[in-house]
């Protein structure tokens, strides 16, 4: 469900991941100053595909975990998706590697962003409608202002307070909304560690900027993802034991393809393609568009219908993104947030 961009102008992936994501999330970029092109081009097309599969995860997140333990699911994506990310990261020959201290900073950060927020997110998502969450990891960028805020790192103006409190009014709203279509009991305790998940990834993406603009996106995606995936491994291994791949619905394997190569690698290639060419802005404006995608594959594919309180959140929530993204976040170097 991110860049070296300024804490309002970050993204939230769907998945778990990765988380969210969101539902896996996405690590932050390499800051660019690019060049823009004026009219709507390839790139563009890619980031409307990029949302549409980031968008489409938490359904298809609610499909695999029909057949499969959470954890087991998970743990099966997300190292499927580290042995990827780490040949792609061979690759990679015109950025040095990344220095003993960083590498370590960036596992304990991979822990927290990749592993307790994928184990967060996938308990969650067993009782949370997809759309719900996709809803409350999309406000993410509000608790990242806040974070920034309070650590020193950025400085944000009226304007942008507006935007995040429109953004946590819609957050509140979304939760009632779960009430009113579940009552209380295990989706409520759900749809509380999803929000409880868009804090911890909204933690991890404030301390993991520092690191953006020395490190290469391959290099930082595959280090987080490994402690991530590791910590996931373990808490999944009494799952993967007792689990006889041959007796795998086909669906699973569907949802675990989809979630691995589609969510946590076609998108992020893309994504990271949006950032070089467009800038974080112009990325951040396509990356708005996943929320409502969420919903609309949730009601077509789940029949989740939306109620009243969902759509008056997701109305404030995409006003709140939109206010806050135009309004200039001004950074503050004196105060680093990693040595």
């Amino acid at each position: 469900m991110s860049s070296a961009q300024s804490t309002l102008d970050s993204t939230v992936p769907a998945i778990g991941a990765s988380s969210a994501a969101v539902a896996g999330g996405v690590p932050p970029a390499s800051q660019a100053k690019p060049h823009a092109p004026a009219k709507f081009g390839a790139t563009d097309i890619g980031l409307v595909i990029m949302a549409a599969i980031w968008g489409g995860h938490y359904t298809v997140l609610k499909i695999g975990l029909q057949t499969m333990e959470p954890f087991t699911f998970s743990a099966i994506r997300m190292v499927g998706a580290l042995i990827i990310l780490s040949l792609l990261a061979l690759t990679v020959r015109d950025t040095p590697r990344p220095s003993n201290k960083d590498i370590k900073n960036l596992l304990l950060l991979g822990l927290l962003g990749n592993g307790i927020y994928q184990l967060l997110f996938m308990i969650g998502m067993t009782t949370t409608r997809a759309g719900i969450a996709a809803l409350i990891i999309a406000a993410s960028p509000a608790w990242m202002a806040i974070i920034g805020r309070m650590l020193g790192k950025e400085r944000v103006p009226p304007r942008g307070w507006m935007g995040i409190a429109l953004q946590l009014l819609g957050v509140v709203c979304v939760v009632l909304s779960t009430h009113a279509l579940e009552g209380s009991g295990g989706a409520a305790t759900g749809t509380i560690l999803i929000l409880i998940c868009g804090i911890v990834w909204s933690t991890y993406t404030v301390l993991l900027q520092p690191y953006t603009t020395r490190v290469h996106p391959l290099h930082l995606s595959t280090i987080t993802l490994a402690s991530g995936a590791t910590l996931m491994f373990f808490a999944a291994l009494p799952g993967l034991m007792r689990l006889d791949f041959t007796q795998i619905a086909p669906s699973a394997w569907w949802a675990l393809s989809y979630s691995t190569i589609l969510a946590l690698i076609v998108a992020y290639l893309l994504y990271y393609r949006g950032i070089r060419v467009l800038g974080p802005t112009r990325t951040a404006a396509y990356a708005n568009l996943q929320p409502v995608i969420a919903i609309v594959v949730a009601w077509a594919m789940l029949r989740e219908a939306p109620a009243l309180w969902q759509w008056i959140g997701t109305t404030f929530i995409m006003a709140g993104l939109l206010l806050s993204r135009s309004a200039p976040v001004k950074p503050n170097p004196d105060k680093p947030l990693i040595p």
